[in-house]
């Protein structure tokens, strides 16, 4: 299947008024979990601009740092996610803590780019973007057609960049995959 990009969301549904915003159950992992998940499909061109834009201006400032560190993230996630998928006890931890997974990533990553001495570039190159990201996803409120979104692209109509970001972490709504489960037990 093609991956498809998501549409942009209007920019008042992505930021409106408070009301659509509120502090996640943190005794509840799985529900917070799968509101971020859920965001992060929903909302995930309107923070690929916004990174986007962070990204420019300090790359604008600090080009040679800035392609460094986006080099060492991406091979070491590379490096972890392929290490997760052959071992077992990492397999596990990326499922069950996807955040220290994600955690342990970034911290790898920052101490390899310190190695250069660009810490400041990934500080707010990298890590300011996803943890914007991150907070956004876990206060903003779900509403229903980011349910349907989801729904479509957990049982496999469509594919899109996060959806892969997402798997690799293997990270994906309860309900969507007990959906796909049934999907394939009906098919067998």
């Amino acid at each position: 299947m093609d991956v498809q990009i998501a549409p942009l969301r209007a920019w008042d549904d992505f930021f409106p008024g408070s009301d659509r915003f509120a502090r996640p159950d943190f005794r509840d992992i799985s529900k917070w979990n799968n509101r971020v998940v859920s965001n992060l499909l929903y909302y995930q061109t309107n923070y690929l601009v916004v990174a986007a834009m962070m990204i420019s201006v300090v790359g604008f400032l600090s080009p040679f740092n800035m392609i460094l560190g986006g080099i060492v993230v991406v091979l070491v996630f590379t490096g972890f996610v392929w290490a997760a998928h052959n071992k077992d006890i990492l397999r596990r931890m990326k499922k069950q803590y996807p955040t220290a997974f994600v955690m342990v990533v970034m911290l790898a990553s920052y101490f390899l780019i310190s190695l250069f001495g660009g810490v400041m570039v990934f500080v707010f190159g990298i890590t300011f973007p996803l943890l914007l990201m991150f907070i956004h996803a876990s206060l903003r409120l779900r509403n229903l057609k980011n349910k349907l979104e989801n729904k479509m692209e957990g049982i496999g109509l469509k594919k899109t960049p996060m959806g892969i970001v997402l798997d690799a972490l293997e990270q994906q709504e309860e309900n969507l995959n007990k959906i796909t489960d049934y999907i394939s037990k009906v098919k067998e």
